[in-house]
């Protein structure tokens, strides 16, 4: 049976903003842009959750990602994407892996229940089935998408062009 509930968080359904919404119609100057006393601007956000999607979904696919031996290698080093394209081809990617998560969620039963090789000793201290891990992946984008749309708040460009909640 599919997984509805974690498609209905990754597109935006009850309290949850949707994913891919909340980096649309951002340039890579507003997605650069750093607030006092917030540690990463949005670009920093979508490259961190690019880095941890991509690697679950290896770990989904059976491949042996190595597990970063500091958390900084899952963010870039600087608070701003080189350039337009490199903005573009991050927020694209972020669909991309939000599309892959969607799809899995949506695979059989028997899909979601297989286990997921341990890369870390923290993974084999929690459930490691497919489908646990997908929850894990949503659950730690809805917190990243929490602080993206605080920032775009702030940023004065909340909601996105195509609408989310205002109060």
């Amino acid at each position: 049976m599919p997984e509805r509930t974690l498609t209905e968080l990754l597109y935006g359904k009850g309290a949850h903003a949707n994913s891919i919404e909340c980096v649309e119609g951002l340039t890579a100057d507003l997605a650069s842009r750093q607030i006092a006393g917030f540690p990463h601007s949005i670009w920093q956000i979508v490259f961190h959750l690019n880095y941890w999607i991509d690697y679950d979904l290896r770990r989904i696919r059976g491949e042996h990602p190595a597990y970063p031996v500091h958390a900084d290698e899952s963010w870039p080093q600087s608070p701003a994407p080189a350039d337009e394209a490199e903005w573009g081809q991050a927020a694209a990617r972020f669909r991309a892996l939000i599309s892959d998560v969607a799809l899995l969620a949506n695979s059989a039963a028997e899909k979601l229940q297989q286990e997921v090789e341990a890369m870390h000793p923290a993974h084999g201290q929690q459930s490691s089935s497919v489908l646990a891990v997908l929850w894990q992946t949503v659950v730690h984008n809805s917190y990243h998408l929490g602080q993206i749309a605080l920032l775009r708040r702030t940023l004065g460009v909340w909601p996105p062009p195509s609408g989310g909640d205002t109060w």
